[in-house]
């Protein structure tokens, strides 16, 4: 992260959908993201931190999806500089077409608790609104702060399964299952 952009000096956040014609744009700043988050202790399928290589590999293969129509990525910027992303994964089978997936909340930790998170999961609502979308799920290792964030955002617990996956730590732990309807 750009060491100009200092948690006092932000103050607008702005939120964009990335297509896939846009994606090199953020590739180097989604990667850096998401090895910090990781080293942070955010698993996000990871057992440790991935090197540039393997963020690289995670972010081209979310481009493959963009291309086909079955994922929208934001990101969410400060002073121009990508700071956070949230993806909605659209692709579902016939029956689930009315609803979408919530995957990948990452805000770069050097701008926590500055409200990027809840800019980005209020973007991907509209988003998947404008989708034709109603219902809303996501899954949050239990008792992370995320989950109180989906939480306040209106998000209910469906249920917790126990030791669902590994932490970076490489301990199990239990994550939880959530829902929104948001028509």
């Amino acid at each position: 992260m750009d060491p100009s952009i200092t948690p006092q000096r932000l103050t607008t956040c702005t939120v964009e959908d990335v297509r896939a014609g846009q994606f090199d744009q953020v590739i180097g700043p989604l990667a850096d993201i998401l090895v910090a988050c990781v080293k942070q202790g955010a698993s996000v399928g990871f057992l440790g931190a991935p090197d540039t290589e393997d963020a690289f590999s995670f972010w081209y293969g979310v481009n493959g999806s963009l291309v086909s129509g079955g994922r929208r990525l934001l990101v969410a910027r400060f002073a121009g500089q990508v700071v956070g992303t949230v993806q909605v994964v659209l692709a579902t089978p016939a029956n689930g077409s009315h609803r979408a997936e919530i995957s990948k909340l990452l805000v770069h930790p050097d701008v926590r608790r500055k409200g990027v998170a809840r800019s980005l999961m209020q973007q991907a609502e509209t988003v998947a609104r404008a989708d034709g979308r109603s219902l809303l799920t996501l899954d949050t290792r239990t008792g992370d702060a995320a989950e109180s964030l989906y939480r306040s955002l209106g998000y209910q617990l469906a249920g917790v399964i126990p030791d669902y996956a590994r932490s970076t730590a490489g301990k199990l732990a239990d994550t939880s299952f959530m829902y929104k309807k948001i028509a």
